[in-house]
């Protein structure tokens, strides 16, 4: 053992704790130059197996070496991929380097930063910098940037799953090609609990380059989690989408009330408003210890709850994903999880908030809010027992990422053709770019294209000698306030009319109110009174039935691992067998679904035709989510219209599809025709869906990431109409006069990829021509089809009206039982 790691396990004895094996082996990997990826359970010790490595090589470090430079330089870079959790993260990496009195410096620098600290660090950087990798790449973007990072040593990127199929991932790829082509000694460790594909993981970390030492160090993968749920008195025969919901109140409230600290997870931010209000309502003497947190409230106010929450002061926190990475909250007894999780990563990141510490046990409770909930929660706890989480596809090539990261380089020391080719090509996302496309990415951002060539604004680099650069200070301006890959709806910042601001809303939202109308946002009842230059003025309402805000986003889709888990389950209750305690909840449900019609094995497809007074139905059930589903509607619609002329209304869930139609559907015919088959998709596809709008919509994102459109400056952002215009202007151009253009290319594979799934639409197809086909006349509507028909009226109706015709259906199919 060397001096600088007996200090280290010197500390932790100091602090009652014991090293792990797989933190002692990161350690001894770093010392021998290795990157990696550490995939443990979260509460067991990865920042500190992550961390310390680069503190022990410089405890081993001469001190003679150490005293010839007393100005601090940045050693270290710690990614993680929410702001939020910044100051955390500083906290916990101050907490070995103050007991030691090493003397290095730890801060964070995020889009909250000060621009006082800004500028402090951008003359004398920390040694080690808690960031972004919005923030590290706009640091990439300063001039002399090469010298700023000349002393790093080790990168870790934090909650890496999080990241890895996502566009700010390839940034971060991106970035980190940069700072490895700066020092080729530097080291990339990637952190996560949940990732299911390691190699691919650890793959896209280091990148494309040879001769790197990398292992993936496998922690403690077998720490105690409890998954049990909140039973409905009752499983009512005829289910329907989220019918249960606050009828379980008050067992939640019961369960609450056992626990010191209880976070209660939702799946959207309108969901998030609606328990707390109810939460709220049921124990008013909660007040001042029950909180909401979702990412649309401002700042202040989270940070608040997330104090409160550590100390132990909060009851109870109504939260969405905004909680759901890294932050450790060790008061928290229990967590609840309202409705199912969709995916089994999800569920054992968010059980880890409970329990959040090596030895800890992490407990979650699930709330339906249907009876079908009930066979998901089976499912995804069979799963996370076995230790199973879903693959993280990587994203491929994006070039409208590609274009913005060549004018940030511009922007930095500026880049040689060649050169910067093959350093981009080092990452995982562009190690099959071809030229040809490197060069379209180049002309595009230096000329703006062949469309856009007449207009200076788009000749945002500029070549001078060998090199490329910006001279144009308003376009390095601008880019640099555009650079990034999260891009939303428009919003409009929710403020009291007295001055305190509350958080923001979409402004889709907003511009459907009217003065005097009353919503409900942050837990409170607010009345809308005026909007004013991106500013929504509200003031305290008394009224409790206010509208809830609706996000858009916010649909969780079901993952492919958790859709075999439900067909497993439904596979043996089809053999009568019923292990867990949900399963026998739903036995009688299933039973009753297999008397009317039948329960699909797990190779074989159900359908259903069924004719009700609104006409004839169609039933088909794949268990493979709802985005999935809504492209079979339109697909199989449109190939049945090719058969025979007619129209469909449509409806989908996760588990399955309905075409409803005046005249029969001739279904048979159709799956003789080959209504499953994959020949000609993509043009069946085009053919059935309004793609032109999906892909106009797509585009709007593509276009704000490439530096189309620039946003505006900040409290004088573009309208949503006005983005909407200008995109659609655009859009529409390239495909009359540029229909090669590769960003338009890019947003047709994103609409099919994006909003269809395709390859798991592709996947699914395979299976239903290797599957039996079972074709059911029920008399009546069934319990798998029921919350189908619900949809339907759904989209015609009040939600009074709604639940008025679901209660009088149910009690018509009651007494027909």
């Amino acid at each position: 053992m060397n001096t600088g790691q007996e200090k280290i396990q010197s500390w932790f004895t100091f602090k009652g704790w014991k090293s792990f094996e797989f933190q002692e082996e990161v350690w001894d990997l770093y010392s021998k130059g290795y990157s990696g990826l550490i995939h443990s359970a979260t509460g067991t010790g990865k920042t500190y197996s992550a961390f310390l490595g680069s503190v022990i090589e410089y405890l081993n470090e001469d001190q003679s070496k150490k005293n010839k430079t007393k100005k601090s330089s940045l050693k270290v870079v710690w990614i993680t991929p929410m702001r939020a959790l910044a100051n955390d993260i500083v906290k916990s990496l101050k907490l070995p380097i103050n007991d030691m009195g090493i003397d290095w410096t730890i801060e964070s620098r995020t889009g909250d930063t000060t621009t006082t600290q800004r500028a402090r660090q951008m003359k004398s950087m920390p040694d080690v910098l808690v960031t972004t990798p919005e923030s590290l790449t706009l640091l990439i973007s300063q001039k002399d940037s090469k010298k700023m990072f000349s002393d790093l040593r080790c990168i870790v990127i934090d909650e890496w799953h999080e990241l890895l199929s996502s566009k700010r991932g390839v940034m971060t790829e991106l970035a980190l090609a940069r700072l490895r082509m700066w020092n080729k000694k530097l080291k990339v460790w990637g952190v996560s609990a949940t990732i299911g594909n390691l190699k691919t993981a650890l793959q896209v970390l280091v990148g494309n380059k040879k001769n790197i030492k990398t292992k993936i160090v496998e922690g403690i993968q077998s720490k105690e989690i409890i998954i049990d749920s909140i039973m409905p008195d009752k499983i009512e025969r005829f289910p329907w989408a989220g019918h249960i919901g606050l009828q379980l109140l008050p067992k939640v409230v019961e369960e609450i009330d056992k626990w010191r600290s209880v976070i209660v997870f939702t799946n959207t931010r309108s969901q998030t408003e609606i328990w707390f209000q109810a939460i709220l309502n049921e124990r008013p003497d909660w007040a001042g210890r029950i909180a909401l947190h979702h990412g649309s409230i401002g700042r202040e106010v989270r940070e608040f709850v997330e104090n409160e929450l550590r100390e132990g002061k909060m009851k109870c926190v109504v939260s969405t994903s905004s909680l759901d990475l890294g932050v450790d909250f060790s008061p928290v007894e229990r967590v609840l999880q309202v409705g199912s999780p969709k995916g089994v990563a999800r569920l054992l990141q968010r059980a880890g908030r409970s329990g959040h510490q090596p030895g800890g046990v992490s407990r979650v409770t699930c709330v339906p809010t249907n009876a079908f909930e009930l066979i998901e929660i089976s499912a995804v706890r069979d799963a996370a027992l076995e230790n199973k989480v879903e693959d993280r596809i990587p994203i491929e090539k994006p070039l409208d990422l590609l274009s913005q990261h060549l004018v940030t380089l511009a922007l930095g020391d500026g880049y040689e053709l060649d050169k910067v080719y093959k350093e981009v090509k080092t990452t995982y996302s562009y190690r099959n770019l071809t030229e040809a496309e490197f060069l379209w990415a180049l002309d595009f951002v230096t000329k703006g294209g062949s469309t856009l060539e007449a207009y200076p604004e788009f000749h945002k680099v500029v070549k001078e000698d060998d090199k490329y650069i910006v001279e144009n200070r308003r376009i390095a301006q601008r880019h640099r306030m555009s650079i990034g890959t999260i891009v939303s709806e428009s919003s409009m910042i929710v403020q009291f009319m007295g001055g305190s601001r509350l958080g923001s809303i979409e402004e889709s939202f907003i511009s459907r109110l009217n003065p005097g109308d009353v919503f409900v946002f942050s837990g409170r009842s607010l009345e809308f009174i005026k909007a004013k230059d991106m500013t929504a003025y509200v003031k305290k309402s008394n009224r409790k039935n206010g509208i809830v805000p609706r996000w858009d986003g916010g649909r969780l889709p079901l993952s492919g691992m958790l859709s075999e888990g439900i067909r497993k389950n439904i596979t043996s209750a089809k053999h009568g067998i019923y292990k867990s305690r949900e399963m026998q909840a739903v036995q009688s449900l299933l039973e009753f679904q297999d008397e009317l019609s039948a329960l699909p094995a797990f190779n074989e497809i159900l359908i259903e035709k069924i004719k009700t007074r609104e006409g004839f139905h169609v039933f088909i059930y794949t268990f493979e989510g709802k985005l999935v589903n809504e492209g079979f509607n339109a697909l199989f619609g449109y190939r049945i219209s090719k058969i025979k002329s007619m129209t469909f209304s449509m409806a989908s869930s996760d588990y399955g599809l309905e075409l409803l139609s005046s005249e029969e559907i001739p279904i048979e015919e159709a799956i003789q025709n080959g209504l499953f088959s994959t020949d000609n998709l993509l043009d069946d596809i085009q053919q059935s869906l309004n793609t032109s709008e999906l892909s106009k919509r797509q585009f709007r994102q593509i276009a704000r990431i490439a530096g189309l459109i620039f946003q505006g400056y900040p409290g004088s952002n573009k309208s949503v109409r006005q983005i909407q215009a200008s995109t659609g202007l655009f859009y529409d151009i390239f495909t009359k006069y540029d229909p090669e253009n590769l960003l338009l290319h890019q947003t047709h594979r994103e609409v099919l990829e994006n909003q269809l799934e395709q390859t798991r639409l592709v996947q699914t197809l395979k299976r239903f021509n290797k599957s039996k086909i079972t074709i059911t006349n029920p008399e009546r509507p069934t319990p798998l089809c029921f919350p189908l028909l619900a949809e339907i009226f759904r989209e015609k109706m009040s939600t009074e009206q709604f639940s008025d015709r679901i209660r009088k259906l149910i009690e018509q199919y009651d007494k027909e039982n």
